[in-house]
């Protein structure tokens, strides 16, 4: 596994950068599916205006004013939290200290911080003194919605985190209780679909802000919601985050932290063997037996990690101690699990492919949104069915938050093309 880029620049090129550990894998490939999700709601939303379905909004600026006290100190501010902990990293960070904890906790250096944060405000005072005009002047500028894109991309990573942070402490509760700050400032525990749901909610607003037609734009959204979403799964796998499946009892890992095919008995005997992994959270009470799994061996054609995979080195350091290795991710899985975010990303990058496809040949505003949603609920709540989460008791049954979520938002799905499909024939 690549945790983060030191490893992979270790493993390609044999080369051990220590400063490259604080650039994790997974956030890296979220936000190359922010990016990548920005490039095609730009593209959709330029056909969309082309065939007048979208508008431009003129706006009033005022040009030629030097720089303001908040300017300056905005930019100051910015500089020195990046310095302080960005330069800090490379400099300062105690080997014992992991790159995500030191990034969330008060030590940094503030040399380096006061630094930065100077420079980024002289160049800040220099760009518009540069511009300034002897009398400011109101200026009419016109900003079609495409233009918007990046401020639609900020908005929806920003209260995506929040909303995936707020999500996962509502699923882990117990655990927040215990412990609300660590769980509140670390760099890890989020939720995709709190993140999906408070994104949408932010996206919804800022739209009505902006006279912009929701239903073309999240038509425009809903397909690169979904590549970026496959993007996003290829982090969890290449960083091992524990967003995986569950077991599959038919393997076993090795000594030689190898995936090989168990015998009879071996699976018992491996749980036995690491019954103290084996036995966290809910299971310490609920015993072996609880260990979710299913035994499924891989046909001859098909390569075993695609079915069994024990992440090594994993970004989470779960699991048991690997043989010759000293790193600090030293962690495989005993018995090899089903690779959840490898499946996710396939499917999710051919419904993607559907959706462009089909995406012209929909006339109606606000059918590809519930088709997107009919699509994700079902995708997410079919891979549920082999994914290690938290259960909740929802009418008798045991069901995940993802679950449950996922199957309103198939009936959002169904609902919302039912009363665009219907208001269309009614002439609303």
């Amino acid at each position: 596994m690549y945790p983060n880029l030191y490893y992979v620049f270790k493993a390609w090129f044999g080369v051990e950068w220590k400063g490259l550990q604080f650039l994790n894998t997974f956030g890296l490939m979220v936000a190359m599916g922010f990016l990548v999700a920005a490039f095609f709601i730009s593209l959709e939303l330029k056909r969309k205006e082309k065939q007048g379905l979208l508008f431009p909004r003129d706006e009033t600026i005022l040009v030629g004013k030097p720089a303001s006290f908040i300017d300056l100190l905005i930019n100051f501010i910015t500089g020195f939290l990046f310095g302080y902990k960005m330069i800090g990293l490379f400099i300062d960070k105690p080997d014992a200290i992991n790159p995500q904890d030191y990034i969330f906790s008060t030590q940094g250096n503030i040399i380096a911080g006061i630094a930065l944060g100077t420079i980024l405000a002289v160049l800040k005072w220099r760009d518009a003194n540069k511009q300034k005009l002897q009398q400011p002047e109101k200026r009419v500028v016109r900003i079609w919605p495409h233009d918007r894109v990046g401020d639609i991309v900020i908005i929806s990573l920003i209260s995506g985190i929040l909303g995936a942070k707020l999500f996962d402490n509502f699923e882990n509760w117990d655990d927040f209780i215990q412990h609300p700050m660590e769980r509140i400032f670390s760099a890890g525990g989020l939720t995709f679909y709190g993140g999906f749901i408070v994104a949408a909610i932010a996206i919804a607003w800022y739209a009505k802000s902006k006279n912009i037609k929701l239903a073309h734009l999240i038509d425009a959204i809903a397909p690169a919601m979904m590549l970026a979403y496959a993007v996003g799964r290829i982090g969890c796998q290449v960083a091992g985050d524990g967003d995986w499946g569950i077991y599959n009892s038919a393997y076993i890992t090795d000594n030689a932290n190898k995936t090989l095919l168990a015998k009879p008995g071996e699976y018992t005997a491996q749980l036995n063997k690491y019954s103290t992994h084996f036995l966290n959270g809910d299971r310490k009470s609920e015993g072996l037996q609880a260990v979710p799994h299913h035994a499924f061996v891989a046909p001859s054609w098909v390569p075993t990690w695609l079915v069994a995979y024990n992440y090594p080195q994993n970004v989470n350091k779960d699991g048991i101690t690997m043989s010759n290795t000293t790193d600090e991710h030293n962690k495989v899985l005993p018995v090899p699990v089903y690779p959840t975010p490898l499946y996710e990303t396939i499917i999710c990058t051919l419904l993607f492919a559907f959706l462009w496809g089909i995406r012209k040949r929909i006339k109606t505003a606000g059918v590809v949104t519930g088709i997107y949603l009919i699509l994700n609920g079902a995708e997410r709540f079919t891979i549920e069915k082999i994914r290690v989460n938290s259960h909740n008791n929802f009418w008798g049954m045991s069901l995940s938050q993802a679950e449950i979520i996922s199957f309103s938002l198939m009936l959002a799905g169904l609902l919302i093309i039912g009363i665009v499909k219907y208001n269309k024939a009614k002439g609303c």
